[in-house]
């Protein structure tokens, strides 16, 4: 399996590196072209999935390239749009040149997000009477031999079968809550229609209509999963004004855009959450009555060190997926070093162990990755290695400056991740910074959070 690539051509380097990070947050490969030129050699090299275009650029503007796609026959991709000052007719030129969508800066998260994955979902190649099936992309598998896992394989096969109804996974963060519901819906008799995945923190109660139901001139949420499945991630955030547009939805089975007449809502709603829901709502945060619309059927998603026996399995598949998909170098982890992480307790469950995998890819060229090598990173006496439990924290004094405040970053940006749950909007409060700066120190630190939770 690989992953999907995604151009974003824009001559405004923070929007470029924005977007880059928030969709390889998401599990997108992203490349980037700061003019026409460099988009025309970056696809050269490699044909994406996927390109964003500005239209405005200081040598040729998006449309002209589009143009150019078009009539040498290279449009062989669906294109977005992204402009902070186009003009209808501009739009209805781009849309003329094929362009499958427009969006405006300065960009929403959640429409970004939805944009991408509506692009994606129902851009049809060019393949004869090949069948469509062939081209959409396979899951990542449900990896394990455990009894839980066989168990999550028979709920989704009963709640896929047996109704429409309502779905809501629960657990902890990042043990695969998300590929949980996209296997449900998969699985089901929706397999065909459209899986959208909307990120609860990036809808307010100032943007909850707009994003939710749309407008005039675009869907929202609610319609672009029209006969398909909307996933709700992290349904504690939704505000309660959404809450209401949501429930609302359900129970009339209509929706209306501003400005427009209603439609027939068909979408099947999966949620997930890592919080205390019953909680939530005993403190007027959340509605019962959704609650009990979005739980009629219940999955829980155990943390990893809850079935252990999976972790020779997990460390396996995940090399692969980076040897494949990164092209990094195959290495094997001897009995001992499996048995060391099988033992474990994992509270980052699979994104540690993923992230913990692609270091020991990246750090030595040796095939085998034994004890020795292992405890450097988990709990030798040496290295750089540190401690999150509580708050304790160890630190070589001998380091230099640089790394030593690196190791100091990553230690607090965690520890801080933590307590907030996870929640980067939170998180960016917290810590005082701007979400696209703390994107960006997240990464350079080594730490995978926010739009790609394996929830």
């Amino acid at each position: 399996m690989s992953q999907q690539l995604v151009l974003v051509v824009d001559d405004e380097p923070d929007i470029r590196e924005l977007v880059k990070e928030i969709l390889e947050d998401e599990g997108y490969a992203v490349h980037v072209a700061a003019d026409v030129q460099t988009a025309r050699e970056s696809i050269a090299e490699h044909l994406p999935d996927l390109v964003l275009l500005d239209i405005w650029m200081p040598d040729e503007d998006g449309v002209s390239l589009l143009k150019s796609w078009r009539e040498s026959g290279e449009l062989k991709f669906p294109v977005v749009m992204i402009s902070g000052h186009a003009t209808v007719e501009t739009a209805v030129e781009a849309t003329r040149l094929g362009a499958v969508d427009f969006i405006e800066k300065p960009l929403s998260l959640a429409r970004l997000l939805l944009t991408v994955e509506k692009a994606l979902a129902s851009y049809i190649p060019d393949i004869g009477q090949h069948d469509i099936a062939n081209v959409r992309p396979r899951l990542a598998e449900l990896v394990g031999a455990s009894s839980h896992m066989s168990d999550i394989r028979e709920a989704i096969e009963t709640s896929a079968a047996r109704s429409d109804s309502g779905v809501l996974i629960t657990g902890e963060r990042a043990t695969g809550k998300m590929l949980i519901a996209q296997h449900i819906h998969q699985a089901s008799k929706r397999a065909e229609r459209p899986f959208v995945g909307l990120r609860c923190d990036s809808i307010s109660a100032a943007n909850a209509s707009r994003e939710l139901l749309g407008n005039e001139n675009s869907a929202g949420y609610l319609e672009s999963a029209a006969g398909g499945t909307l996933c709700l991630i992290d349904v504690e955030e939704l505000p309660l004004t959404a809450q209401s547009i949501v429930l609302t939805a359900i129970e009339s089975g209509e929706i209306a855009r501003e400005g427009a007449s209603s439609v027939r809502f068909s979408a099947r709603i999966i949620a997930t959450s890592a919080a205390d829901l019953q909680r939530i709502i005993r403190q007027g945060e959340f509605s019962e009555t959704l609650y009990q619309r979005l739980s009629m059927q219940v999955v829980r998603s155990l943390p990893l060190r809850e079935h252990r026996e999976d972790v020779p399995a997990l460390l396996s598949y995940h090399v692969d997926q980076l040897v494949e998909n990164r092209g990094l170098p195959y290495r094997h982890f001897t009995v001992a070093a499996q048995n060391r992480l099988r033992n474990m307790e994992w509270p980052g469950n699979i994104l540690e162990l993923t992230n913990l995998v692609e270091r020991l890819l990246i750090l030595s060229d040796d095939v085998e990755i034994d004890l020795p090598e292992l405890e450097k990173l988990v709990g030798g006496s040496q290295g750089m290695s540190y401690e999150m439990s509580g708050d304790a924290m160890r630190l070589p004094l001998e380091l230099p400056l640089r790394e030593a405040r690196t190791e100091f970053e990553r230690f607090y940006l965690q520890r801080q991740l933590e307590l907030v749950d996870g929640n980067i909007v939170e998180l960016a409060r917290v810590v005082g910074m701007e979400r696209t700066h703390l994107y960006r120190k997240l990464r350079s630190v080594g730490i995978q959070a926010g739009r790609k939770r394996q929830d």
